[in-house]
């Protein structure tokens, strides 16, 4: 019973660690695309260097900030983007309420009900998100390159 017991465990720890794997390759793929797109709108400046690029994630997203930030730096390597920094901001859910008929921020995700009269929202306004809200880039001028 012991061994079986002890299967179990180590089973266990495979899947945590096969589901941590999943949700790193979620991220990097994210990621990826993210420096695709950022790679293809530095072609009208040649020799450009990016210093920094902005997200906009909502909570609803599914990503996981931590793990965009690492995926980042590996993904970034060898391509314009490589040394830049990604900044991560976080959107609330908001969502709409008929009752109060106005937008309203929720203050957790476990219950979809309006925080001031408790009534069931589901018009979600805000909070899916997952775009580059920014590049920030540093330009080679052409009396640099010259000298």
């Amino acid at each position: 019973m012991a061994r079986i017991r002890y299967r179990r465990r180590r089973c266990n720890a495979r899947a945590r660690a096969k589901r941590k794997i999943y949700l790193a390759m979620h991220e990097l793929s994210i990621v990826m695309s993210v420096v695709e797109s950022v790679t293809e709108s530095l072609t009208p400046y040649p020799g450009a260097r990016v210093l920094e690029v902005r997200l906009r994630v909502g909570a609803l997203a599914s990503v996981v900030q931590d793990s965009l930030e690492f995926c980042y730096g590996i993904a970034s390597e060898g391509t314009p983007l490589e040394g830049s920094r990604l900044v991560v901001n976080v959107l609330p859910v908001v969502v709409y309420c008929p009752r109060c008929a106005e937008d309203v921020a929720l203050d957790g995700m476990q219950s979809f009900r309006c925080p001031r009269c408790g009534e069931p929202c589901a018009e979600i306004r805000q909070g899916r998100e997952l775009e580059i809200e920014s590049i920030e880039i540093d330009e080679i001028d052409k009396v640099e390159e010259t000298a």
